[in-house]
């Protein structure tokens, strides 16, 4: 029962925040006594406005679960207040609905493959899309959306993005010449990518993607502090070495108040030739560390040639083969994204 309270609680937002007054620590007892229910809390500074919206919205979640007569919430005050929502000295994109951001704890997961495919299956399912490659060390998405052009300036003297595949999209990869080098410190990286929030003109769009570098630096620091984020996807492969950076990903999206939208395994298996399964990484290793920490799984992509060899060649699969197993995976990505996100 008192599980079943805690998640009932869960779905109480801390007013002005997007998350929930569990994971901010304000719940610090519950007792059960056959139908009568009491909770303790210590609100973390706010207004007795505040406490009582907490308290109104606590006990009206709880009340709805079965076999419980009497709710009582107990306020005391004390501890330290959240840190300041995402929301608040940034500004929201104009005609953009959505900003997701696509993460992973080391390189080499496939992070950049699922965000253009991705990409390309919400524009598939009928949404306007634009994708912000982040990575300015190593910007990828060029190659992989097979778009070298540079983006034009428009009359209000902003960056207009170069499109494919119907997905707007922006990169440092557009901006410099071949194989030269970005050798920028962190404050020139930080500068950059605000720009490409705040300097390009990317119109009307449903959906934003925002490719992130591998880690938790700067890039990422500033992505959260110049826009607020409608939520992180985090990507892994299923060995634990890759798991392991996974819950830097998870706590640094906690610290900045992202809400997380799940955990993709990547390169989940390999299905040879003769039909046999061969699980190269290893298998399961991200739907139990979703069931760790308790953030959605949103699927399993297997290793397919065509997957690799759309990406090489500038086709991503879902947009050259989006009937196809390769493509699969990815289409349900996107179906389960937008189902959980309107």
């Amino acid at each position: 029962m008192q599980q079943n309270i805690l998640e009932a609680l869960k779905t109480v937002k801390y007013p002005g925040y997007m998350r929930d007054i569990v994971s901010f620590g304000l719940i610090k007892n519950v007792a059960v006594n056959g139908g009568a229910v009491n909770i303790s809390m210590q609100l973390t500074g706010g207004t007795p406005e505040i406490a009582g919206q907490i308290k109104a919205a606590a006990e009206k979640a709880v009340r709805a679960l079965p076999g419980v007569e009497q709710v009582h919430v107990e306020m005391t005050a004390g501890g330290a207040a959240p840190a300041p929502a995402p929301a608040q000295g940034q500004n929201k994109m104009t005609g953009v609905k959505r900003v997701l951001a696509v993460a992973s704890g080391k390189g080499g997961v496939g992070k950049s493959t699922v965000s253009v495919n991705l990409a390309c299956a919400l524009q598939q399912s009928g949404m306007a899309v634009g994708l912000l490659d982040c990575d300015i060390y190593g910007p990828s998405i060029p190659l992989m959306m097979g778009l070298h052009d540079r983006p034009t300036i428009s009359e209000a003297q902003k960056l207009v993005p170069p499109s494919n595949y119907g997905v707007k999209l922006m990169s440092m990869g557009f901006l410099i010449d071949g194989d030269a080098p970005v050798i920028w410190r962190g404050p020139m990286i930080m500068k950059t990518i605000q720009q490409f929030i705040t300097e390009v003109e990317w119109g009307t769009l449903d959906y934003l993607l925002v490719d992130l570098p591998p880690g938790t630096g700067d890039a990422q620091l500033s992505l959260c502090q110049t826009v607020p984020l409608d939520g992180g996807v985090i990507v892994t492969t299923p060995q634990e070495a890759s798991l392991g950076v996974v819950r830097k990903g998870i706590a640094m999206f906690e610290k900045v108040n992202v809400p997380i939208l799940g955990i993709v395994e990547n390169m989940s298996y390999f299905v040879a030739p003769n039909g046999d399964r061969v699980e190269i990484f290893g298998h399961g290793g991200g739907r139990a560390e979703a069931e760790r920490k308790k953030v959605p799984f949103l699927g399993e992509i297997p290793i397919y040639l065509k997957i690799r060899e759309g990406g090489d060649a500038g086709k991503p699969v879902v947009a050259a083969e989006p009937q196809s197993a390769p493509a699969q995976p990815f289409m349900r990505l996107a179906e389960t994204l937008r189902k959980a996100l309107e």
